[in-house]
């Protein structure tokens, strides 16, 4: 492919392997080029010392290694004379052959060797020392070595590069090539997909065309994935054919053909909802179904010999000397009773005194109850609200770390939780898949009570589940709209229900805890932003400009997006200096002292706190740098008291946050946010995305723009709009 093509190619022999990860493949090691020696980083699947290998890549400079080449293709190749295979074999590649055993093999069967050990391996037991059972694994192992690179070596003219021919191995085995020239549009199905785009690419590369129904169907699935990483659990059918003829450049009845083949196929799975059709990805029609199913088992086994809990609450109105509302008092009732309740309302309406009631009320009959939410710091506030200790749902379901980096939980249908109640806080942030995990562990007549803002974003991932859980109206919802007492003197609660009734905000105040600086350029609004976290709120309020100041950002990109304001942020509260060590990754610059951001979930980073140790770090989790060990690689991360060890390689998982996105802010408050309102991109420019941003705000929140991006916000109610099965699959049961 083109792409290759422009770059560097070098052979070599191995000398040194520093570095290995079982997992992924990530190797670092050291080439002899006869010219030079080279330390080189790639992804390779097994690699031994002695291996000569074949690497295309370009030169790179590490601040701390210097050069180094980055192989985007590495393949040990196979030994191609006699010596060479003797040496290959003696240096223990081929498991069961050692020094001794490599030089009798050679003796014996000289040029005959590599026959012998492809095609004829039982004839190795002629040798003395060697069993047949011996022989037959040593052949094995020879032949699956010599199957994955001749495999490499097939694709990688197709611009794959060493991990893409790695886990086509792993899916389709020795028949890779084979099935990938016939179809290379099956690279795109499946765990580490590649684009539609790309298998183009290697579709004009082939000898033979491919069937164009292969490229069609194809080219519909990723229509239908694309929608999904949108949010879309399924789409309608009508939806599909303008996307995919666009695409395509396929007229209608080419496209029916192969939604036909793909729903005969189970690729794609059909399901009527109202008068029309709608298409899923299988993976998430079985996990809605799962959710309606599961929840419907549950409303039809409520808890035996209800009580009189009013009596009850009026003991515990007196003994915490408050007075419950009657929606309060409502939600107790059915959360004792019922057995399932949905609890959302929004800022200043009670839903924690309420949580509290309940829990009290679960403690009087001596449940086993746990508390849990979708992320760390959802859960480390709900810990702080109830005093009781409350764990992340991925933790309360013991999650392991399973094949391609997905997690597998212990607790499930076969092995529930041990308790007799679990509440889920933070419930708009729960998708389809954990949601669904969570309620096949729910041993029989557990309690389920869901606490969460219906207004707020949706999960990052696909599907709506609190909202749908609530429009299908089968389940009990108690909804606070209350604003108490204590809460009505604060303008953010004021104003955030007003953005959500659509309404316009107040914008002039003069005191308080809600004020809006009027910048209309960016560049001024970055400078107020900067003077705001560095010195005016330090020095007013006292907050600290990184533990309790927070900048939330509609987008990364732009003057006022979380990528710039990290680098001015970073600039002006953590500078370089002086015995300040820092790790420069070729794109960003970290240092101690710096505050940053988990990206993604990974399951096998471990962690240790006073207390306690486990494994999992995860998306949205915010931590301070501690430690850049640049002598051994190593950078210690301080996650509110688990402090962790990354790699530089797991460096690629971790961003500044002195700016985050709304959206990786979900779950966590913070005494003073910051947000700057002002060339807000127009698909991000909706009314639930600025709900969630303001309800973040503890006791202080200054917005900085225009009062017409503002409003812009307010107006947009759209894009809460999400296609997804849940309220169908609820009223089907």
């Amino acid at each position: 492919m083109e792409e290759f093509e422009t770059k560097i190619k070098i052979m070599g022999t191995v000398t040194d392997i520093t570095y290995h990860n079982d997992v992924n493949g990530y190797t670092v090691f050291v080439v002899d080029t006869n010219e030079e020696e080279l330390t080189v980083v790639a992804t390779v699947l097994d690699l031994k010392m002695g291996d000569r290998v074949e690497m295309v890549g370009d030169y790179v400079y590490h601040s701390v290694y210097g050069r180094q080449f980055k192989a985007d293709f590495c393949n040990p190749l196979m030994p191609e004379s006699v010596e060479d295979l003797y040496h290959y074999l003696a240096s223990g590649a081929v498991k069961g052959i050692r020094e001794s055993t490599a030089l009798k093999i050679v003796d014996r069967f000289g040029e005959k060797t590599f026959d012998i050990l492809q095609y004829e391996p039982e004839r190795l037991a002629e040798i003395k020392g060697i069993s047949l059972e011996k022989a037959k694994k040593i052949g094995k192992e020879y032949n699956a070595q010599y199957s994955t690179r001749a495999l490499i070596i097939a694709l990688s003219k197709y611009g794959l590069k060493t991990s893409e021919c790695i886990n086509a191995f792993d899916k389709f085995g020795k028949s890779a090539v084979k099935m990938i020239e016939n179809n290379p549009y099956i690279l795109c199905e499946g765990e580490n997909r590649i684009s539609f785009e790309r298998a183009e690419q290697i579709a004009q590369m082939l000898p033979n065309k491919p069937s164009s129904q292969h490229r069609i169907e194809a080219g519909v699935l990723y229509v239908v994935t694309h929608n999904f990483y949108n949010g879309h659990t399924c789409i309608p059918l009508e939806k599909l054919f303008v996307p995919s003829g666009e695409l395509l450049g396929e007229n209608r009845d080419n496209i029916e053909i192969a939604i036909d083949n793909l729903l005969s196929t189970k690729r794609l799975v059909s399901e009527k909802i109202g008068s029309r059709d709608f298409v899923f990805l299988p993976e998430a029609y079985h996990a809605e179904k799962s959710i309606a199913k599961r929840l419907n088992v549950l409303l039809k086994f409520p808890p035996e010999n209800p009580i009189d809990v009013n009596k009850y609450i009026e003991k515990i109105e007196k003994s915490c000397n408050i007075e419950y509302a009657e929606k309060q008092k409502e939600a107790i009732v059915t959360a004792v009773n019922k057995g399932v309740l949905i609890l959302t309302g929004g800022p200043g309406t009670g839903k924690t005194t309420t949580l509290n009631g309940i829990i009290n009320m679960f403690d009087k009959d001596m449940l086993d109850i746990a508390l849990c939410a979708p992320t760390g710091r959802a859960a480390q506030r709900m810990t702080e609200a109830t005093g009781r200790n409350a764990t992340t749902i991925h933790r309360l379901l013991e999650v392991e770390w399973g094949e391609n980096d997905k997690p597998v939980f212990k607790r499930n249908l076969r092995n529930p939780l041990d308790c007799q109640a679990v509440i889920v806080d933070e419930m708009s942030m729960v998708d389809i898949f954990l949601f669904s995990s969570l309620l096949e562990a729910l041993p029989f007549g557990c309690r389920l009570i869901m606490v969460g803002d219906s207004d707020q974003l949706p999960s990052v991932s696909a599907g709506n589940v609190l909202k749908d859980l609530i429009d299908c109206g089968k389940l009990p919802v108690v909804q606070l709209k209350e604003i108490f007492r204590q809460s009505m003197g604060s303008n953010i609660v004021k104003n955030a229900h007003a953005i959500v009734n659509g309404e316009q905000i107040e914008t002039e105040y003069k005191d308080g805890d809600f004020f809006f600086m009027h910048r209309h350029f960016p560049l001024d609004a970055v400078r107020t932003i900067k003077d705001l976290c560095t010195a005016r709120l330090p020095d007013a309020y006292g907050f600290d400009p990184t533990t309790q100041i927070q900048v939330l950002c509609p987008s990364k990109k732009g003057d006022t997006g979380t990528v710039n304001l990290n680098q001015v942020l970073q600039e002006a509260l953590n500078p370089s200096e002086k015995g300040k060590a820092e790790y420069n990754t070729g794109y960003r610059i970290f240092r101690e002292g710096d505050k940053v951001m988990q990206t993604k979930n990974n399951y096998n980073i471990h962690w240790e706190s006073k207390n306690d140790e486990g494994d999992g770090i995860f998306n949205g989790d915010i931590g301070f740098i501690e430690i850049i060990d640049i002598a051994h690689d190593a950078v210690v991360i301080d996650f509110s008291g688990k402090r962790a060890t990354y790699s530089k390689e797991q460096l690629t998982e971790i961003e500044l946050a002195y700016a985050v996105t709304v959206h990786k802010s979900q779950g966590s408050e913070f005494d003073a946010v910051v947000i700057p309102m002002i060339s807000v991109n127009n698909k991000l420019c909706y009314r639930n995305l600025l709900y969630t941003a303001v309800t973040r705000a503890k006791k202080l929140l200054i917005l900085v723009g225009t009062t017409g991006c503002l409003n812009s916000m307010i107006e947009n109610n759209k894009t809460q709009l999400r296609y997804s099965s849940i309220k169908h699959f609820m009223l089907d049961n």
